[in-house]
């Protein structure tokens, strides 16, 4: 079994505090804020860091995927956008949507959406979120 690490500090109240996320070994530190998180402000958030978690785990899945269906994909682009929404006296995640470029040589693009669609479900991040609406806009690259 692989167990991943990441680390949060969190000092102050929710309004006026401030934070940092840390994961990676040190490969990663990012400040987050209430600003940042819930008013675009400066600095990273969680909902961020689950679109990287998201559209990095369906980039490797689909990647694996054409490959396992005879395909070597030249590139794979994948980027997620994960929704915060007020809902009643609080916030929830509701939605992630992936945005995918690909350049995969001799697969037609109805053959393409059919293993993107698989990737989309199958993904352990996907597994992961299965209780949010997850959508995918993908497209091969001329």
């Amino acid at each position: 079994m692989l167990n991943r690490t990441a680390q949060a500090i969190w000092e102050g109240n929710l309004k006026d505090g401030r934070g940092t996320m840390e994961f990676g070994g040190g490969a990663f530190k990012g400040n987050y804020s209430f600003a940042s998180r819930f008013e675009n402000g400066k600095g990273t958030n969680p909902e961020e860091l689950i679109a990287a978690a998201h559209s990095g785990c369906f980039a490797m899945a689909l990647s694996h995927m054409l490959a396992e269906a005879g395909f070597t994909p030249e590139r794979v682009s994948a980027t997620a956008k994960v929704s915060l929404e007020k809902v009643d006296d609080g916030f929830k995640i509701t939605a992630s949507h992936l945005d995918c470029i690909a350049k995969v040589p001799n697969i037609s693009q109805e053959k393409f959406m059919a293993i993107a669609e698989d990737a989309k479900k199958g993904c352990p991040v996907s597994v992961l979120l299965s209780n949010i609406k997850i959508t995918l806009n993908a497209r091969l690259e001329n």
